[in-house]
């Protein structure tokens, strides 16, 4: 399982909302240190969203989101108002690893599909789960397509990652959905990297035995609750 530490970017800071909501947001710093902080811990990894991007649909930190990538040499996965075709060429060809489409993957299906058939595994899809939906537009929206739909879709299109974020848990520090995560991964097939939540070295063991492609840790390690080189370790 592969550890994702996180960087949500606003206003070229890294930050972290409560439950997704702007208003509750506490600024950590600057995101390349945190991220050469994050490789001097053994990650291989790192899951970047531009929050000011899922609100607006535009780039305004790509800057930093290619500084982090140029400072570091890991795996960059990015999201965060990847609503266009030019938006996702801009970042694969400044070195970004992989884009995650949120919002544009349920709402503009022509897009998705022209996403996947061009990039392949360099696109994912981010499936931000609120009360047993899908959750639009940086969370702000509750779509009407259910979870189980959503999945579905993703897999027969072909999409092979999807980031699974239950947006109740999310910045919560109480605990990762174990029960959601497990019955999607017995349920379908594609990639699920499990998102909201993770509290505790105990939640990554649990994920590991879900049978998760890689777990996502937020608030957790900004808090100092959890360690990036244990939760390593432990995935291995």
């Amino acid at each position: 399982m592969i550890i994702f530490p996180a960087i949500d970017l606003f206003e070229g800071k890294a930050v972290r909302l409560f439950k997704g909501d702007y208003k509750k947001m506490t600024v950590y710093g600057d995101p390349v240190t945190i991220a050469r902080d994050f490789l001097k811990s053994g990650a291989t990894h790192i899951h970047i969203v531009d929050l000011e991007g899922a609100k607006n649909g535009e780039t305004p930190n790509f800057d930093t989101v290619v500084a982090i990538k140029k400072a570091t040499g890991l795996f960059c996965e990015v999201g965060g108002g990847v609503r266009s075709i030019d938006v996702v060429e801009k970042y694969l060809s400044a070195g970004i690893d992989r884009v995650i489409l949120g919002t544009a993957a349920v709402n503009d299906r022509a897009f998705l599909q022209e996403a996947i058939s061009r990039f392949g595994e360099r696109i994912a899809v981010g499936a931000d789960v609120k009360d047993g939906y899908i959750a639009v537009k940086g969370w702000i929206e509750k779509s009407n397509v259910t979870c189980d739909d959503f999945f579905k879709d993703m897999q027969s299109i072909g999409v092979k990652t999807v980031i699974c974020t239950d947006i109740s848990k999310d910045g919560a520090m109480q605990g990762t959905n174990r029960e959601l995560y497990k019955r999607l991964n017995k349920t379908y097939s594609v990639d699920i990297t499990a998102s909201g939540g993770v509290s505790s070295i105990d939640d990554v063991v649990a994920l590991g035995k879900c049978g998760m492609y890689g777990v996502i840790i937020g608030k957790a390690y900004y808090t100092g609750a959890v360690s990036i080189a244990e939760a390593i370790e432990v995935a291995k």
